[in-house]
């Protein structure tokens, strides 16, 4: 974050300089003023030098495939600023647990042990969560006060400077962004949300790791490497 202050926003440089001007405006502002006051008060996720891990991970002109989320999860020691990824060591929740599964019929893939994402991110797969921060066991709590709009403002960067990315987008939340991406330029996949609310209803057989993979290898780019074992 940054302040009206000279301070230095700590963010990888590709991303820095597509977004920079974002620090300066109103609504990141009072963004700040909002998560200042939350951290006193709260327990909040992922730790604050985690809020950007996506960006940090995953530099902008290395971005294959976006896959967004709501939120961080809420729970201690599970969100790490990747979308759906928990820490190695943390039990991986249901809907985590469910994109294992598709990967495993479609891909063959076996189960892995833990639920870092990690190594997705560094191939190229951009874990973005809508919000980027949350109160400790309280869903979306810091939705609506700016994170949206700094995460609409990446996509529209991705899908505007970019081509040929494949964005997956699972669950009404996510398929909204759809809106904003161009596909003609890009491929856009969407599907019913992970959750064992929803998986069964088209998430679970939607073949999307594989159709991301023949997208890739038919622009004749590196495929992602979706085992994590």
């Amino acid at each position: 974050m940054t302040s009206t202050t000279a301070t230095p926003i700590k963010l990888e440089a590709s991303w820095l300089k597509e977004l920079e001007e974002e620090f300066s405006k109103d609504y990141m502002l009072r963004l700040r003023a909002f998560l200042d006051d939350e951290m006193q008060k709260h327990t909040i996720y992922p730790p604050a030098n985690l809020f950007f891990n996506a960006m940090d991970t995953t530099p902008f002109d290395q971005v294959k495939v976006v896959i967004l989320g709501q939120d961080p999860y809420h729970g201690p020691n599970q969100a790490h600023g990747l979308c759906f990824s928990v820490q190695e060591g943390v039990k991986a929740p249901p809907s985590l647990v469910n994109i294992f599964k598709e990967l495993h019929s479609s891909l063959g893939i076996s189960i892995p042990a833990h639920g870092c994402l990690d190594s997705w991110a560094k191939q190229g797969v951009f874990l973005l969560n809508a919000s980027l921060s949350v109160r400790a066991h309280q869903a979306n709590s810091h939705a609506g006060q700016g994170w949206e709009t700094f995460t609409d403002k990446i996509i529209e960067k991705l899908n505007s400077e970019r081509e040929g990315l494949v964005f997956m987008l699972w669950g009404a939340y996510a398929r909204k962004k759809a809106a904003i991406v161009d596909r003609s330029k890009h491929l856009v996949l969407e599907a019913p949300h992970p959750s064992p609310l929803s998986a069964h209803r088209g998430f679970l057989g939607c073949g999307h790791f594989k159709q991301a993979n023949e997208y890739l290898s038919s622009r004749r780019e590196q495929v992602i490497d979706w085992d994590l074992n």
